[in-house]
């Protein structure tokens, strides 16, 4: 057999040697070869190599390719594209065959790997890391010129086995080396005795292990501690509770958390959520709501039922004593308001009581007994009562500022010098009266309405009369003043509707009324009281509510007397006014005695007219504001100094006050013009007529003048006060004027009557003014002298005086008689 195959040698090796008598060329070759595969005589791939002078089946080519990898055990494509001289195209198609029929291969960034190569691969890391202990995977990976996944990849199956080591973290560690920081972590974790985040633990523990390794050691990931930690606590080496990963509370801790919870809660009653938090304890309500089930969590603690029950004592003994009770005043002084109100709202002892109406919660910890608080009601209502019925003056304001200002007690508001006024918070000043009720400006001879829609009283409208129905006189004014009247009553109540206690009186008056707040060593009594004053106020606001509508009831009658009486004494005493101020033009030429004449009726009965006007309106702005007025004495008889009419007008409202402060400015003029002109925009604006003097009406004016005059004339017996009214009656028969003069004027208004009367009569006149001066001469010369000799000459000159008196009033009473 052997012979045979040697044979067959040396034939093919002759072959092969001898020279062909027939040359094909490449050229030839190639088209030969691909005649023969068109003709499919060849009928499997041929792959031309680089050179292009050879072909290579892709059988052959795979042979080539897994006889590299398996004695090199690690090739690179681009290696075996040189060496089997084939296109890198076709060598990495047969290569991806290549490994997908050897599960010992793998194609791995343009490299075949065989497990052979890892397996010597690992047996070179597993004696270097015996050297080192500890070797980082990016090291391997970076010489070995591959990923780091790829080498955990492969020696993950060659743990414990090629590779006697652990892998964490990215690094590979000995079994010794693990069991040394083994023994640190648990030594470490071992001492923790409070909540501990571990994270700050294994950084301590990689601090330490640089300076324990130098410079030569490898930084160690948080994530082996870790997963060192882990180990621990599931074989029961650690005892303790981890949570979310990272947060260690050991057992230790939890015992003496539960110890001081369980002890504090016992002894107390309670405990705060703070000194849980101060324990560690993030959620205090889950954690104590299981440990203690009869436990009831409030804003800030957590308490015992037996708490409330102590509580409850207390509050049915200040119920039963008719007192007060700060809740918190028995708690402890970690609780707060919300903890008293929520307390408050478990107790049974405040259910039923404020079931049956016995105490009142104000704020949130105050409770009342009913009978402290109606007691304390009364005090106040009583308080404002008395304020009322008194002679003082109070005004209460319902506004964002409260203020309230008590008159002087037993002054009435008309005998005061000083205006009243309320002051505001902000330091403002404002009139405490509100403005009256204005009536239409216009002529007062034209029609006037007025609208008196919404009345409470629904009264009927009554139209005022046209000009020709004025004449008729106090029916016009009566209906126009009734108009007037409603509309006024209307605004009034208005104006009062919201009128409630302020807070700063309502404060003093509590302060004033229930000063054992400070003598019990309250903290901060004004806050109980502000409390109380919140409760009573809308109390003391329906109280007010109530009592205005009785004074309505009752002033508004007072109002309507008062302004009725103050029409007909106005419509009177205007109507003479005008009398007498016709009078004064007979002396417009003589400009000293016109001022004396026009001084005179300013100071008589212009200041009368006013006086009467004056106290008037102030009884009407008092009733209209619900203050209670006495029954006065006649406002006829009202005598006023300067500085109280001042007052007065400085108290109406402010459109009657500047119109009034006009009529006080005129009364010390010199021209009653003036004052007329103030007087009727004063009585316009508090919706009063004054009738206008026309002929008719002077002329009985002056009749009833003259009959009064006469009579008094004729009753006489003073020849000193027998002069002027003499000189008045001649001037009523001489010039139909009404006369009102002074002393000082007497002879001057004489002299006028010289032209009008005859020579006799004059003469008579002319004497009897002469006696009269002479008389009262001699009086003021002897007022101070004693002597027996001025009173005989007074006495004789008086005796001479009277003797005249017969022929004077036969001069005025027998003219009078015959012009009558």
């Amino acid at each position: 057999m052997d012979d045979e195959l040697l044979e067959l040698q040396r034939q093919f090796e002759f072959a092969q040697q001898a020279k062909s008598s027939i040359r094909l060329s490449e050229r030839n070759v190639v088209e030969l070869v691909q005649k023969l595969h068109e003709l499919r005589i060849i009928d499997f791939e041929l792959l031309h190599t680089v050179s292009g002078k050879e072909y290579i089946t892709p059988e052959q080519l795979r042979h080539e390719i897994a006889g590299e990898v398996k004695k090199l055990g690690r090739v690179s494509l681009i290696d075996l594209a040189d060496t089997t001289g084939v296109d890198l195209y076709h060598v990495e198609k047969q290569a991806q065959h290549v490994v997908s029929e050897d599960p010992g291969l793998m194609l791995i960034q343009g490299e075949i790997i065989s497990q052979s190569y890892w397996d010597s691969v690992a047996e070179e890391i597993n004696e270097r890391l015996q050297e080192c202990s500890q070797i980082a995977l990016a090291e391997l990976a970076a010489q070995l010129h591959v990923g780091s996944e790829l080498v955990a990849s492969v020696l993950e199956p060659r743990l414990g086995t090629l590779v006697k080591g652990r892998l964490e973290g990215g690094q590979l560690y000995t079994p010794a080396y693990i069991a040394r920081v083994s023994a640190m972590v648990r030594g470490a974790s071992r001492g923790i005795t409070v909540p501990t985040n571990l994270s700050v633990l294994w950084s301590s523990l990689q601090q330490l292990l640089q300076e324990m390794e130098g410079a030569t050691g490898l930084a160690v990931e948080g994530s082996f501690f870790q997963s060192l930690f882990n180990g621990l606590v599931k074989e029961g080496e650690v005892l303790g509770t981890l949570r979310a990963g990272i947060h260690w509370t050991p057992t230790v801790f939890a015992i003496a958390q539960k110890e001081c919870v369980d002890s504090f809660f016992s002894q107390n009653s309670f405990i705060s959520y703070d000194t849980l938090h101060k324990l560690g304890i993030s959620q205090p309500i889950q954690y104590l709501q299981p440990r203690f089930p009869e436990g009831i969590p409030l804003v800030t603690a957590f308490v015992h039922p037996s708490m409330i029950e102590m509580l409850d004592a207390a509050i049915e003994d200040a119920i039963e004593r008719g007192s007060w009770l700060d809740s918190l005043s028995l708690l402890p002084t970690s609780f707060g308001a919300q903890d008293a109100s929520k307390i408050l709202s478990l107790s049974s002892s405040v259910q039923s009581a404020l079931k049956a109406k016995k105490a009142l919660i104000v704020g949130d910890s105050y409770l009342f007994s009913s009978s402290f608080v109606k007691d304390v009601y009364d005090r106040v209502e009583k308080e404002l009562e008395t304020l009322s019925h008194s002679g003082s003056s109070t005004i209460i304001l319902s506004d964002e500022s409260h203020m309230v200002k008590e008159a002087k007690a037993g002054k009435d508001l008309s005998k005061s010098s000083e205006p009243v006024e309320t002051v505001t918070e902000s330091g403002n000043k404002k009139r405490g009266t509100e403005k009256g009720s204005k009536k239409k400006k216009g002529k007062s001879s034209g029609a006037r309405t007025v609208s008196a829609e919404g009345d409470s009283e629904n009264e009927d409208y009554i139209p005022t009369k046209s000009k020709k129905n004025q004449k008729k006189g106090k029916d016009t004014s009566s209906s126009q003043v009734a108009d007037l009247r409603k509309v006024a009553k209307k605004d009034s109540i208005k104006a009062q509707e919201e009128n409630v206690p302020s807070d700063e009186w309502l404060m003093q008056k509590l302060e004033a009324l229930l000063p054992d707040f400070e003598e019990q060593g309250v903290d901060d009594p004004q806050t109980i009281l502000k409390y109380l004053a919140d409760y009573l106020r809308p109390m003391l606001a329906n109280y007010l509510k109530e009592r205005r509508k009785a004074l309505f009831t009752e002033n508004v009658e007072k109002m309507k007397v008062l302004l009725d009486n103050l029409q007909r004494k106005l419509d009177e005493s205007f109507l003479n006014m005008q009398l007498y101020e016709k009078a004064l033009d007979l002396f417009e030429d003589d400009q000293s005695t016109s001022v004396t004449l026009h001084r005179h009726l300013l100071r008589t009965v212009a200041t009368s007219i006013a006086d009467m006007l004056f106290h008037n309106l102030d009884l009407h702005n008092k009733l209209k504001n619900w203050t209670q007025v006495e029954d006065s004495q006649n406002s006829e008889s009202i005598s006023l100094s300067p500085g109280e009419r001042t007052a007065i007008a400085k108290s109406l409202p402010e459109s009657q006050s500047k119109r009034a402060l006009a009529v006080v400015e005129a009364l010390e003029g010199k021209r009653v013009e003036t004052f007329m002109t103030a007087l009727r925009d004063l009585a316009e604006e508090s919706g009063l007529f004054l009738k206008k003097l026309d002929k008719k009406l002077e002329r009985t004016l002056l009749h009833s003048y003259r009959k009064d005059l006469t009579s008094q004339v004729s009753a006489e017996t003073d020849p000193v006060s027998l002069l002027p009214k003499v000189v008045s009656l001649l001037y009523i028969q001489v010039h139909s004027r009404a006369l009102q003069a002074p002393g000082r004027a007497i002879s001057v208004a004489v002299t006028r009557l010289k032209n009008k009367l005859d020579d006799s009569a004059y003469k008579i006149l002319t004497d009897f003014q002469t006696a009269t001066v002479t008389l009262l001469a001699l009086i003021s010369a002897a007022a101070g002298d004693e002597a027996d000799c001025s009173s005989d000459r007074i006495l004789s000159k008086k005796e001479l005086l009277e003797g005249q008196v017969p022929a004077l009033k036969a001069l005025v009473l027998g003219s009078s008689g015959s012009q009558a």
